[in-house]
């Protein structure tokens, strides 16, 4: 009953023939033609107009937060090798990048440090004239209203690479919360509008509340990597920050992939310390803790597709094998379809021109 097609999004039943006709004239037989009820959901799917009317996830550029990479020097713009299209910025140059993320329509942007010079203990990080602390200042004199988000953490501060602060060979926890409230408060006072620690270090999250309310700085949010993975998926990222572990990996304080009701235990401590917002990482292979978060907790949270889910694609449409239009569309919905409120992305200012030009459809 069904003719054939070369665009099957377009098919559509053919006319009958006389041998679907039943016996009385002008009455076909259901049942010939095979059609149960009046059931026929492409009816909803038939134009783009339709589609946009009744879609049930919206993907809007007030979600997305534009993650940038801040490095010592003046006057410093280097394309990122293995992020095609990102780059390495001075300080003195993000004031121009923030009225340039402004004027598209992007909320706000998270920050990330390379150092100058490396220590035990990341020192540079807390520094007020380091560059992240410099960069806030640069931006919120260009672009005042455009959200300021800073990534704490030593990673890419530390001599070894690692989140926190050694004290014979393994990661003290408590040592490295009191270096990010430092790092934190730091980042308070340069004029930062959220925090987001991302060391995993247990209680953190507190300290970090504890300290900001006590110096006049309440008013500052705290987003909490709350659940992020040792994933396979930060190489790139560690590239531009430069933050690649010396020795070992970082299995022993960020979540085992296999593991959901760790993350949702650790997403409640978080919760309960003060987190505002609470973050899964990475976005992609963890929808389903996005889901289980969203289920589970009121608070907002944010989803980053990070480096190498971005550089995934990237390639793959380098070599002509997907659209990478269609397919950051794709994969950043699915975030939002997921639960997420704040979506984190190198894609942020394409998505601005793709959505304002009603691509995705």
């Amino acid at each position: 009953m069904w003719h054939a097609c070369s665009d099957l999004t377009e098919c559509e039943p053919r006319a009958p023939d006389v041998h679907d006709v039943a016996s009385e004239p002008g009455k076909i037989s259901v049942t010939k033609m095979g059609i149960i009820g009046s059931q026929r959901p492409r009816r909803l799917r038939r134009t783009s107009a339709i589609r946009r009317l009744v879609r049930e996830t919206r993907l809007s550029i007030d979600q997305l937060l534009y993650p940038m990479f801040v490095v010592p020097g003046s006057g410093v713009e280097d394309e990122i090798g293995s992020m095609p299209g990102q780059f390495h910025r001075s300080a003195d140059r993000m004031g121009d990048s923030a009225r340039a993320v402004e004027a598209l329509g992007i909320q706000g942007v998270l920050l990330f440090g390379r150092s100058a010079t490396k220590s035990p203990d990341g020192s540079e990080a807390s520094d007020h004239d380091g560059v992240v602390q410099r960069a806030i200042e640069q931006i919120k004199r260009a672009a005042p209203e455009l959200i300021v988000c800073t990534d704490v953490c030593l990673c890419a501060y530390t001599d070894h690479g690692h989140c926190g602060v050694l004290h014979r060979g393994m990661i003290d926890n408590d040592l490295s919360v009191s270096r990010m409230v430092e790092v934190a408060l730091s980042h308070a006072q340069a004029g930062a509008d959220i925090v987001a620690p991302s060391d995993m270090m247990d209680g953190r999250v507190g300290a970090i509340r504890t300290v900001l309310d006590a110096e006049g700085f309440g008013s500052i949010s705290i987003m909490a990597y709350a659940a992020k993975y040792a994933s396979a998926f930060y190489g790139p990222f560690r590239e531009a920050s430069d933050s690649a572990p010396l020795f070992g990996d970082r299995h022993t304080y960020q979540l085992d992939p296999a593991n959901v009701r760790e993350a949702i235990r650790e997403v409640g401590l978080d919760v309960a310390e003060g987190a505002d917002m609470v973050m899964v990482k990475p976005a992609l292979p963890y929808l389903d803790v996005v889901a289980r978060v969203r289920a589970t907790y009121d608070v907002p949270i944010a989803a980053y597709l990070v480096s190498g889910e971005f550089a995934a694609i990237k390639a793959a449409a380098a070599r002509g094998w997907l659209n990478e239009e269609d397919a950051a569309l794709e994969a950043l919905t699915s975030i939002s379809r997921a639960g997420a409120d704040v979506i984190i992305t190198y894609w942020a200012p394409d998505v601005a021109v793709w959505l304002d030009k009603g691509s995705g459809s």
